[in-house]
């Protein structure tokens, strides 16, 4: 019998770093494997660990706020990215931005310091074994790696070129629009739908068609758009052609009118529990601040809530749905864990949780304890939960209170309602110190 005393951890980023700290601190071995500065991903330049790509931006501070109260459970829980984070702040109102440059670098001197880690620049290509394994190269996994990833998982291919649709809490649709059916009446009535008379089609259409999008990175160019049509390159093909397409009246009556509708919105409930619906047909590479603004002249939409907005970029992530538990562990083989973006989570903050859930239960496997499952009412459980429970139309989840459990009671202030979810949050994160 082999008796594992160490984790190694692929990936330096902020999910392997997190990991690795958890990892340590418990007094355990980790070899922290980074291909920096050996070799560089398409879109990194720093030859630090845990790089900001993209915003310096890890959202909202608050606790009324979903990712604000995820920061909150994992500084009660001595998260080091956190804290680093905070210490390397720079002013952003309510929200926590940092100086990205000190801030990778204080979390590489940090890593360095710790007497448990042994950091090695080199690219893993073959999975070891017989170690306890994490798995957390990111979204821009390498494709020797990915290879391997494809095999271990049994999936035929781990690249996904991302085109996810907006989603949206069913608590902000206005119902005295919308209306549950399904085309011609068949089915079981699942979608909600939107219609639209032409004056308002045509006012969404217009503003749709001059909307900015987002600029994407060269290497995302060549094959992006191949699987699925963003709705906005879409539109501009002609101004029926979405009437024909994903927002086609046929089978439909408006309850209000006793008519056919001139252009239909189709959302499908996107989570078990049904607090969260999607937007059928809408992926897109608009820019979040005009989604927000175009997506809400869609009668019935003028005060959605968007708990995600459509993305299309290169992105790897395994169907964790069906391979991963709630501690981010592979189902059909203990030794190895996934953490990051690659397991389903979407976000900085959100990927230093799943780090941090993925480090301390590889710690206690070694340690012989018992796994720790995170409460679902808690914004580190529900994401676990989230992505790991089965979702034929799984798509990359970052926090938000639509994937929390209810209340007990039905509160009708928003900002009451947050309030009570964070308290409640927060008091089962402390039980479990």
């Amino acid at each position: 019998m082999i008796i594992i005393k160490e984790v190694i951890v692929i990936g330096g980023g902020l999910a392997g770093c997190e990991a690795a700290y958890q990892i340590a601190k418990r007094g355990i071995k980790v070899k922290l494997y980074e291909m920096k500065p050996k070799k560089f991903s398409p879109a990194h330049s720093n030859s630090n660990l845990a790089e900001i790509v993209c915003s310096n931006s890890f959202k909202s501070n608050s606790i009324t706020n979903a990712c604000g109260l995820l920061k909150e459970e994992l500084r009660i829980l001595d998260s080091l990215l956190i804290k680093i984070a905070d210490e390397n702040s720079v002013p952003a109102g309510q929200a926590l931005a940092v100086d990205r440059e000190k801030f990778s670098q204080a979390v590489t001197e940090k890593i360095k310091q710790m007497e448990n880690i042994e950091l090695i620049h080199e690219e893993i290509t073959k999975i070891p074994e017989d170690s306890i394994v994490i798995i957390a190269t990111g979204p821009l996994t390498s494709d020797k790696l990915a290879e391997e990833i494809a095999k271990i998982t049994e999936q035929d291919k781990l690249y996904f070129y991302d085109a996810a649709a907006p989603i949206v809490e069913k608590e902000s649709i206005n119902m005295g629009i919308a209306f549950w059916g399904d085309r011609y009446g068949k089915g079981d009535s699942n979608y909600i739908n939107l219609p639209m008379n032409k004056e308002e089609y045509l006012k969404f259409y217009n503003e749709l068609i001059k909307a900015e999008i987002v600029t994407l990175h060269e290497f995302e160019k060549k094959e992006i758009f191949e699987g699925c049509m963003p709705i906005e390159i879409m539109a501009k093909r002609g101004e029926d052609t979405l009437r024909y397409g994903p927002l086609k009246p046929v089978g439909f009556t408006d309850p209000r009118t006793g008519e056919r509708p001139y252009a239909i919105v189709q959302l499908r409930q996107d989570n078990k529990e049904g607090t969260l619906f999607n937007m059928v047909g809408f992926q897109t590479n608009l820019k979040f601040g005009e989604q927000k603004r175009v997506f809400s002249l869609i009668p019935g939409l003028e005060n959605a809530e968007f708990i995600k907005y459509g993305v299309m970029h290169r992105n790897t992530y395994i169907n964790s749905t069906v391979l991963l538990d709630n501690t981010y562990n592979l189902k059909k083989n203990n030794n190895i864990f996934f953490a990051g973006q690659i397991s389903g989570v979407e976000g900085y903050v959100e990927s230093i949780s799943s780090g941090m859930v993925a480090g301390i239960n590889a710690a206690n496997m070694i340690n012989g304890k018992e796994k720790m499952i995170f409460p679902a009412e808690t914004v580190i459980g529900s994401l676990a939960n989230y992505i790991s429970t089965e979702n034929k139309k799984f798509q990359p989840m970052n926090a938000n209170f639509g994937i929390l459990p209810e209340l007990p009671e039905k509160v009708k202030d928003k900002k009451l309602k947050y309030e009570k979810l964070a308290n409640r949050a927060i008091a089962n994160i402390k039980s479990r110190i």
